[in-house]
């Protein structure tokens, strides 16, 4: 086939570019637009031939976009207007106000893109950002399906549930069954003349809740109710915490977590620094989420990570050697060197930003500049996405 001319918006450090070279679909990106300084350093450093366009997309005039007559548009609007811990501005959220002018260009354009796919936060899917997006597809002839779908799904052991949708122009139909539904699972590759009635049934089943259907982390569950200090088993952890993390650990179609972590011999980047302080230790000891490098899940990644401790991330317990439950079963009376001495015996340390880049699908070639800090990077990677999701999604709709 020929090269498909893409159009990425808010294109960040680059993973949906990353995603359509890892689809193997022969494409040209002809302009990456956002205005993040620092994501814009990082995605030249990557994809030093593309244009980047460090604008607004509300400064783009109809006249620019038709000049690129792109086949494609690849986007990930602000999410910040959908989190289910925000405010929900959604379409009176100034942050929406570029996607809106996408959804006011789009009927205009002098040629119809033959592919669109967007990314974002699990909450759009109920927003009226989402409303309007899937009435301008209709009115401009567009077939979609939606998802919500996590790395897990893939065997990497992250937990990142996002919403996806794809769209192709009614002239290019899908290879499989559409459903209204919103899609929990890749999917299945029934044909389109199958029976089943669209708006009735999930691919994924209407009574499973599907691979990706993951409890809230705890980012996104900060304002539920805790159970009584009682039905604690150790740390702030529930009995059904406990059986989901031990389900995730044995589940063989996942990968361990030390297939994507960094070897502590001769690591240039010096692990040791990335070790949790002690006043972080004393803090937040029982509200972290731990993880050692046999496990097979770490909870969502966010921008805030290293940084806030809450429910921004896993971290690392690299002596594994040590029972968790061990260390924290007998606090009870310990002063706090004593509290300290103990909890040092895990070795926690945070994932550092490679590691979270592996996670997420990113190249060993993909870097960050010199003078990118590494709050900086954690940030960048908390607003990006998972690159194998995005490439077995776009793979599916150029298909």
């Amino acid at each position: 086939m020929a090269a498909l001319r893409v159009l990425e918006l808010y294109s960040g450090i680059g993973g949906m570019h990353q995603a359509l070279q890892a689809s193997g679909i022969p494409a040209e990106v002809v302009a990456a637009v956002d205005v993040n300084t620092v994501a814009n350093e990082v995605y030249m450093l990557n994809f030093p031939t593309t244009p980047l366009w460090p604008k607004t997309i509300e400064g783009i005039s109809l006249k620019e976009f038709d000049s690129l007559s792109f086949d494609m548009v690849l986007m990930s609007p602000p999410c910040q207007p959908f989190t289910r811990i925000g405010r929900q501005g959604d379409i009176s959220d100034p942050r929406t106000r570029s996607f809106l002018y996408i959804l006011d260009i789009l009927p205009k354009l002098a040629k119809l893109p033959k592919y669109l796919l967007l990314e974002n936060v699990k909450g759009f899917e109920t927003s009226s950002a989402r409303d309007e997006l899937l009435r301008t597809l209709e009115n401009c002839g567009f077939t979609y399906q939606e998802f919500l779908l996590s790395p897990t799904c893939l065997g990497i052991p992250n937990s990142r549930l996002r919403y996806f949708l794809i769209a192709r122009l009614h002239s290019e139909p899908f290879s499989f069954q559409v459903s209204s539904k919103v899609l929990t699972d890749f999917p299945s590759r029934e044909p389109v003349d199958s029976k089943m009635s669209k708006g009735t049934t999930s691919l994924a089943g209407d009574d499973s809740p599907g691979p990706t259907q993951e409890p809230a982390s705890a980012s996104e569950s900060n304002g539920r109710q805790r159970p009584p200090k009682g039905d604690f088993l150790f740390k702030l952890e529930t009995v059904e915490e406990l059986k989901r993390k031990q389900q995730s650990d044995n589940d063989l179609s996942l990968l361990l977590l030390k297939t994507f972590l960094q070897d502590d011999e001769g690591d240039d980047e010096g692990l040791g620094r990335y070790f949790l302080p002690p006043k972080s230790l004393l803090r937040y000891a029982f509200l972290l989420d731990i993880v050692t490098p046999s496990c097979r899940r770490s909870t969502c990644f966010t921008k805030g990570y290293g940084h806030y401790i809450e429910g921004t991330g896993s971290v690392l317990q690299t002596a594994e050697d040590v029972q968790l439950e061990s260390v924290f079963k007998s606090f009870e009376g310990l002063s706090e060197d004593e509290k300290l001495e103990k909890l040092s015996m895990l070795k926690l340390r945070y994932f550092t930003p490679r590691e979270i880049a592996n996670l997420h699908g990113f190249p060993p070639e993909f870097g960050f500049p010199d003078n990118v800090t590494t709050k900086q990077c954690y940030r960048l990677l908390g607003n990006s996405l998972n690159v194998h999701v995005v490439a077995k999604l776009i793979s599916i709709l150029v298909e």
